[in-house]
């Protein structure tokens, strides 16, 4: 982590805030949380096994913050209601929601399969509607109001071959999040979304072979010539690139910015 990532994180702070993340066991998510707990924030760590959700929440909590680590399967109505009442009850309402749980499947449309389709929106689709929906009726009544942000994609805004549930979800998510900010304003609740280009999570790492094999390529050639090729610098973005838009969304004092979505992505996509 730079200095000046370092400053960022001093700078901007969650205390006495209770953030939610999910899918934050690993990856992206994990970095948000631990980010989050650096500013002072009580953390929750959502994701699919209890394990790996506490792992991750006892390594927070040396920060000298409260944590939770909590099971929740985003897909599931009743895993999320629950999750959030556990939330309530021992932490107090959630204030900041980052819906980052997501999977990716590889394929050309024409040999996808009407199951993985509907697999892959319901994770990020079913579970941003779900998360968001939790998140809202407890800041509403709690009164603080608060900030929900979604983990978008360049594929929010751009499509690339062999994704296209991918780039549904990611797109609808950016709808989601501008009902979210019109709909939460009156009680200051703030919707956002990140926008990530190629990050190197277990996520994408799983993706090169895979691309490989359909489009006939090296992996060498996936990460140049089609993962990074439109990027000014060839370079992955990082987790802390990410963790930083998202610290700066849950920290944001005003509505200035609700209803955006920011890229972070090394150039790739340009708004």
């Amino acid at each position: 982590m730079s200095d000046q990532q370092v400053q960022a994180s001093t700078t901007l702070s969650l205390k006495g805030r209770t953030a939610l993340v999910t899918g934050a066991a690993s990856g992206l998510g994990k970095r948000i949380a631990e980010v989050f707990g650096d500013a002072g924030a009580n953390v929750v760590v959502a994701d699919l096994r209890q394990a790996d959700a506490q792992a991750t929440a006892d390594e927070i909590a040396r920060k000298g913050v409260k944590t939770l680590g909590i099971a929740m399967d985003v897909t599931s109505e009743q895993a999320v209601d629950d999750g959030f009442a556990q939330v309530q009850k021992q932490l107090g309402a959630v204030d900041i929601l980052v819906s980052n749980a997501g999977i990716q499947i590889v394929a050309p449309i024409q040999d996808f399969t009407f199951a993985n389709w509907k697999k892959l929106l319901a994770v990020h689709l079913d579970g941003g509607f779900l998360t968001s929906r939790a998140a809202v009726r407890q800041m509403i009544a709690s009164g603080r109001g608060g900030s929900i942000i979604f983990m978008g994609s360049v594929h929010s805004k751009e499509a690339s071959k062999l994704k296209s549930p991918y780039v549904t979800a990611k797109h609808g998510l950016e709808g989601l999040a501008k009902v979210i900010a019109k709909e939460g304003a009156a009680h200051n609740i703030r919707s956002n979304v990140i926008c990530p280009g190629f990050v190197r999570t277990p996520l994408v790492e799983k993706q090169i072979p895979e691309q490989a094999q359909e489009l006939g390529i090296s992996e060498a050639d996936v990460i140049k010539n089609v993962m990074l090729k439109d990027t000014v610098d060839g370079e992955f973005t990082t987790v802390d690139d990410i963790a930083q838009a998202a610290l700066t969304f849950a920290a944001w004092p005003s509505n200035a910015l609700t209803g955006q979505s920011l890229v972070v992505s090394h150039g790739w996509f340009m708004q």
